[in-house]
């Protein structure tokens, strides 16, 4: 080795370092670059991106390369530093063994944790560039490379491993993509955080926790003087109304109150032509999923349904507007004199209607009341007493003081929820 300069040799090595860098600053980058900002960028026509995906889309090849340069490149400098050892201090077996420890702390520090640290912290900046220099080396060296594979692939088929040779977008889970979008709220606006974390929940709540209650519905009784039946569909405030006979035992059918309009002024509009318009009752089965019954809605195109538990009993009343307002939030006309809105007092509280469903208490005041068995404030507190509460008494619920304000035949009217302490 007298003609080569010892500075040549420093400084071939210091070049193999780097190249070692690059590759590993490459393997980790690329595995850690976000898949789905790089496919968003490649369907936008980003160049860079569009070869990092079709790399990202053979794993096994991509990796190949890299590691392949990787391995020859400190293979390499491993023989170079024991070269200059023996250039500067003989075939001294302690120099042999410095010098073994220089080169492992030299590719440590410089050619794998500084830059897979960097490739780590950049991925997707560091991708779409990467693109340009791997495809390339991915070309030069792919016989090399597949016959490398080759081997690779045999040995995981012995352990009976079989890599995913599926080119597709990754495949996540519902709870994945959910705690995705959860991860991603800083990053879209708060009502479409809202919309999409609500939309992901429909398949685990029920018609029942969307549904106005029985005891909500107002209906149309049919048996009642002809003039306040006109008088009601005068003033209803609703888009259809189900008509019955005493009760909703004696369900006729649903109305949609908005065609009989211009009928009300008519001397001969009478309970036949009421009739004629019904729409035959839809019966929904207690326990239907929210999001499948949204599909059965648009199949039998119907917009209202009756939930029946398995005896056939109306629990309640569903809309198409319910499910909308579940995961969009509310936008129909509510009751007069009531909002919708809620929220804490200056003096830490709130008074709510005894109707009022828990999740939406939940969602709206940060609460944590169960969910897993009545649905109503109501319930929640009749289930508790086994009995009407008076007014004025106060109870704690799930970690909640409740006073209850005002009771009326069977139900719980109004209640005043205080703020819980936090902890």
């Amino acid at each position: 080795m007298d003609e080569i300069p010892l500075s040549a040799l420093l400084i071939v090595l210091v070049v193999l370092l780097a190249m070692s860098a690059f590759f590993s600053l490459s393997e980790t980058a690329m595995m850690a670059s976000n898949r789905f900002r790089l496919r968003h960028l490649a369907q936008s026509g980003h160049h860079g991106a569009q070869k990092a995906i079709a790399l990202l889309d053979r794993t096994d090849k991509m990796l190949g390369v890299i590691l392949l340069g990787n391995n020859l490149i400190n293979s390499a400098a491993a023989t170079l530093v024991g070269v200059i050892t023996i250039e500067l201090f003989g075939e001294e077996k302690w120099a042999l063994a410095a010098g073994t420890l220089a080169v492992t702390f030299a590719i440590l520090v410089f050619a794998e944790i500084t830059p897979k640290i960097i490739g780590a912290t950049h991925a997707d900046s560091l991708a779409i560039r990467l693109g340009y220099v791997l495809t390339p080396l991915l070309r030069l060296f792919y016989p090399v490379v597949w016959f490398i594979n080759l081997f690779a692939s045999g040995l995981l088929r012995l352990v009976r491993l079989s890599p995913d040779n599926s080119t597709g977008p990754a495949k996540l889970s519902p709870e994945e993509l959910r705690s995705l979008i959860l991860e991603s709220s800083h990053l879209m606006p708060q009502k479409h955080h809202a919309i999409l974390s609500s939309l992901l929940e429909l398949n685990h709540i029920t018609v029942e926790d969307v549904m106005t209650p029985r005891g909500n519905i107002e209906i149309l009784d049919l048996d009642q003087p002809w003039e306040d039946v006109h008088n009601q569909l005068a003033t209803s405030h609703h888009s259809r109304l189900p008509v019955c006979r005493e009760s909703l035992d004696q369900l006729i059918g649903a109305l949609p109150v908005r065609r009989l309009l211009t009928n009300l002024g008519d001397p001969d509009f009478d309970e036949v032509a009421l009739l004629q318009q019904l729409q035959a009752p839809y019966y929904i089965p207690a326990g239907t999923p929210v999001f499948s019954q949204l599909a059965f809605f648009q199949e039998n195109r119907q917009r209202i349904g009756f939930v029946v538990d398995e005896y056939g009993e109306i629990l309640g009343l569903l809309t198409l507007e319910d499910i909308i307002e579940e995961f969009v939030g509310d936008f129909t006309t509510s009751l007069p004199g009531l909002g919708h809105e809620l929220g804490w007092s200056p003096a830490g509280d709130a008074i709510v209607e005894g109707s009022r469903a828990l999740r939406s208490l939940n969602r709206m005041l940060s609460l944590d009341f169960p969910i897993d068995g009545p649905k109503t404030l109501n319930g929640l507190i009749l289930e508790h007493f086994q009995d009407i509460p008076e007014s004025g008494t106060s109870i704690k619920l799930a970690g909640v003081a409740v006073e209850v304000l005002q009771t009326q035949d069977r139900s719980v009217v109004t209640v005043r929820i205080f703020r819980p302490e936090a902890h």
